[in-house]
C-alpha cells in the first residue's frame, strides 16, 4: 500500500471540490444567521435534506427568531414539524428557543459549551453549529465524515457501528490548522459523503482524492460487519408515527377511534395493531409529552398538547 497522501492535498482537494459541487442549501447562505443553522442541524438528524428543506423553509418564515417558537404552543410546533419524524426533536427545539430567548437575549449563543446546555443538543449539534454559524473550528463528526474518513484514511468499507475515541483521534488529526479551513473542511467532508461516498453506491469517479484513498488501494474490500437497517412496519414507532398524523390532522381524536381511523388513512399500511400497542403507543406519546389524554369527558380523548 502507498504512504498515505499529506493532509494539505487532502485539504485542498476537498475543500476545492465543495466550492464547485456543493449544493446550495438556504442555511448555507451567508444571510442566514445562527437560529437558522441549528434549525436546520436538529431537523437534518436521522432525516434526508429533501424532506427538511420545505419544512426548514416554512418554519423559518413562521419562527424568524427563537422568542417567535418559545411564544408558540407545543401543539403548533409539533404539528409545524409535519413528518420529518422523531417529533420529539420538536419540543426539545422550542424547549431550547425558549432558554436562549431567556437566558441569551434571543440570540443563538456562539460556544458549543454554551450550545451543549441548550435542551436537547448534543456533542454533534453543539460542535456543528458553533463551526457553520461562528466559524470556531470545532471538530464535526457525523456518520457521513466518519465514512469519507474510513475509507479516504483507514482502509475500511464503513466506520464503526458507533463513534469510538480512536474516530474521534483521527477526525482531530485530519482538521486543518488553519480556522477559516477547517470550518470548509467540516462542510466538505460531510457533503463528500453524502453525495460521492456513500454509504452503499459510492461514486468513486466523482471524488476528487480516488486516488489517494486507502479502501481503494486495499481492493475495496467488504465491511467488517453486515449493517442492518432499522425495522419500521409493524414497530412501535410507525404506529405511534400513525397516531401522530391524526393529531396533526384533527388536534383531538376519541381513543377508542384511533384504530379505526388510522386504519381508513392507510398509515399503518398491511399492519394491523391489537389494541394493546395501541395503548402502549398512545401511553408512550403522552408520557412523551408529544400528546395529552383527557379522561373526564364521556370518552377518552388524545390531544395534541397544549
Amino acid at each position: 500500500m502507498s504512504a498515505p497522501a499529506p493532509t494539505s492535498t487532502l485539504h485542498r482537494r476537498i475543500n476545492g471540490w465543495f466550492d464547485a459541487h456543493g449544493r446550495d442549501l438556504p442555511w448555507r447562505h451567508p444571510g442566514c444567521g445562527a437560529w437558522g443553522i441549528l434549525v436546520s442541524e436538529i431537523m437534518l438528524q436521522q432525516t434526508p435534506v429533501v424532506r427538511v428543506l420545505p419544512v426548514w423553509t416554512a418554519w423559518m418564515e413562521r419562527w424568524p427568531t427563537p422568542r417567535d417558537l418559545a411564544l408558540e404552543s407545543p401543539a403548533e410546533a409539533i404539528r409545524a414539524w409535519g413528518r420529518l419524524g422523531y417529533p420529539r426533536r420538536a419540543l426539545r427545539l422550542q424547549a431550547a428557543a425558549a432558554q436562549i430567548a431567556e437566558a441569551h437575549g434571543n440570540e443563538v449563543p456562539a460556544t458549543a459549551a454554551e450550545l451543549l446546555a441548550l435542551p436537547g443538543v448534543g456533542t454533534y449539534t453543539a460542535a456543528a453549529v458553533a463551526c457553520f454559524a461562528f466559524g470556531h473550528p470545532e471538530v464535526v463528526v457525523d456518520t457521513n465524515i466518519r465514512r469519507v474518513h474510513a475509507r479516504l484514511v483507514s482502509g475500511r468499507a464503513l466506520p464503526e457501528k458507533s463513534l469510538t475515541a480512536a474516530e474521534m483521534a483521527l477526525a482531530r488529526d485530519l482538521m486543518p490548522e488553519d480556522t477559516e479551513q477547517a470550518c470548509r473542511w467540516n462542510a466538505s467532508v460531510m457533503e463528500l459523503g453524502a453525495l460521492v461516498c456513500t454509504a452503499r453506491s459510492p461514486q468513486c469517479g466523482q471524488c476528487p482524492v480516488a486516488e489517494l484513498c486507502a479502501w481503494r488501494e486495499a481492493g475495496m474490500p467488504a465491511p467488517h460487519y453486515t449493517p442492518t437497517g432499522q425495522a419500521w412496519a409493524g414497530t412501535d414507532r410507525q404506529v405511534r408515527g400513525a397516531i401522530m398524523a391524526l393529531l396533526r390532522e384533527s388536534g383531538r381524536v376519541a381513543v377508542r377511534q384511533i384504530p379505526e381511523r388510522t386504519a381508513a388513512a392507510g398509515t399503518l399500511g398491511a399492519h394491523t395493531p391489537e389494541a394493546a400497542q395501541f395503548e402502549r403507543c398512545a401511553a408512550g406519546l403522552v408520557a412523551d409529552g408529544l400528546a395529552s389524554r383527557d379522561d373526564e369527558g364521556p370518552e377518552p380523548l388524545l390531544s395534541l398538547p397544549g
